[in-house]
């Protein structure tokens, strides 16, 4: 008999199968259906489209440009419902429970609290409406039979210039459900430098920090980030593959950056389907994860925002398997290649990974035992 190692996960089995998430924007994920009511609540009335079904699939075709900055337009109009309280409890309430009836157990979910400030908020008000939406979103998912731990990362706007206060606003909540710092938007003419004394004051106090790089633009994004910067992760970082050449007979040569990010387990957080929509990859099949995993880099699967891209984990690692045949095991390797890159204490990291993630494998490649044993009986009887 084949082990169902080497056979390729159902798409149920994937759904269930314990995944890690470590990119993921909260204002890149709302239901459709929320934004619709919130938008009715707070009286915007600047929506496409005020049916749900139609709002999802404007936000899906109009993020599939192919243009980074034409993508991250679509963000004015969740943005534009977020700037309550209640709105922000509620948006982050419903990610945790989505992302765990999709099997997530781990995630960290990244916002920008200088974006939600437009009805009067302070940015302390902000952090705390989140995190407490997080907490509340775990307990309704355990609930429902399903567990998931969610930390949040605030981000910094690359083109504005609070990024030291937000670094603050980072650290001084790190206890308290925050678990890093990242810097997005349009990379090109915004170079990560610009933010320097946000990431002195990180490494100074000893807090972690991921830096959007290597998506719209290429190694020099990733190269600042590393080496100027100081990052433990990158976000996306799939440019990388420009460092790398594959010759005719199959033989492939690291440039010194991909040598370094490879040699030095620096996590990539990559989002296959994100990527096609921004123009960084032409399809899953040629998306340089299919490489990078072959290459043993430090990879992970992301979702980057559900909304947009029309999206869940479950659907990027069906992705994944129909181009790359792609088995539980290979599954395992991301999530656990995740788990090792998150922003939670070692001995966290390792129960997760030991106590949730490799049990739950092991019962999915177990199941193809007891199969075969069902349909021998039946045949037998």
């Amino acid at each position: 008999m084949t082990s169902q190692t080497y056979r390729p996960p159902t798409a149920d089995q994937i759904r269930r199968a314990p995944k890690v998430l470590l990119h993921d924007h909260l204002d890149g994920g709302l239901r459709p259906g929320t934004i619709v009511e919130l938008a009715r609540e707070t009286g915007y009335e600047g929506l496409p489209e005020t049916e749900p079904d139609k709002l999802g699939l404007w936000f899906r075709e109009a993020a599939d440009s192919g243009s980074l900055e034409r993508y991250l337009e679509t963000f004015a109009h969740t943005c534009a419902v977020m700037q309550t309280r209640d709105a922000l409890f509620r948006v982050a309430a419903e990610c945790a429970e989505d992302l765990a009836g999709d099997g997530v157990v781990y995630a960290e979910v990244r916002y920008a609290p200088e974006q939600h400030l437009e009805g009067g908020l302070s940015l302390e008000e902000v952090v705390e409406a989140v995190n407490e939406g997080f907490k509340e979103g775990e307990r309704r998912a355990r609930r429902a039979g399903f567990r998931i731990r969610v930390g949040a990362l605030l981000t910094a706007m690359r083109h504005a210039a609070r990024a030291l206060e937000i670094a603050e606003l980072a650290n001084r909540y790190r206890d308290s459900g925050v678990v890093g710092f990242d810097i997005a938007g349009a990379e090109a003419g915004f170079p990560p430098t610009r933010h320097l004394d946000a990431f002195e004051f990180l490494k100074r106090e000893n807090n972690h920090f991921t830096i959007h790089a290597g998506e719209a633009f290429g190694l020099p994004s990733i190269w600042q980030a590393l080496q100027w910067c100081g990052a433990d992760r990158l976000g996306h970082g799939v440019r990388i593959i420009d460092d790398i050449e594959v010759a005719d007979d199959g033989s492939v040569t690291l440039g010194r950056l991909a040598s370094y990010v490879r040699d030095k387990r620096i996590p990539l957080e990559l989002c296959p389907s994100s990527n096609l929509q921004t123009g960084a990859a032409a399809s899953i099949a040629e998306h340089p994860i299919g490489l990078l995993r072959k290459l043993h880099f430090r990879a992970t699967v992301n979702t980057d925002n559900r909304l947009m891209s029309g999206t869940s984990m479950s659907r990027e690692f069906e992705l994944l398997t129909e181009a790359f045949d792609y088995t539980l095991d290979d599954m395992q390797w991301f999530s656990v290649n995740a788990m090792k890159s998150a922003f939670i204490p070692f001995d966290e990291r390792l129960a997760m990974i030991n106590d949730v993630i490799k049990p739950g494998y092991a019962e999915l490649k177990s199941e193809w035992l007891f199969t075969q044993t069902a349909t021998t009986s039946e045949s037998l009887g």
